[in-house]
């Protein structure tokens, strides 16, 4: 869910940014290109208690879903086997 808040929020931002550019008289193309780098450093410096919920929750879901190295277990089992045989 974190990172679902913290992009509706990124996406609010270019968006608040692109209607003011629009607004102010930017109508070219350049102007969802300025947005999105205003947008982006906006949210780099608003945004940075979501950013960080969002990373910890990416992160918790990479460890979870993390599984033992079956090949690994099967290589150092081999390997106790061979060294016990003489």
């Amino acid at each position: 869910m974190p990172v679902v808040v913290f992009s509706i929020l990124r996406l609010a931002l270019f968006a608040v940014c692109f209607a003011i550019l629009w607004w102010v008289g930017m109508r070219s193309w350049l102007t969802p290109v300025v947005a999105a780098f205003l947008a982006w450093g906006l949210s780099y410096v608003l945004l940075s208690r979501q950013r960080d919920a969002a990373a910890r929750h990416i992160a918790d879901r990479v460890e979870r879903g993390r599984r033992p190295d079956v090949d690994a277990i099967v290589e150092d089992a081999a390997d106790e086997a061979a060294r016990r045989e003489p």
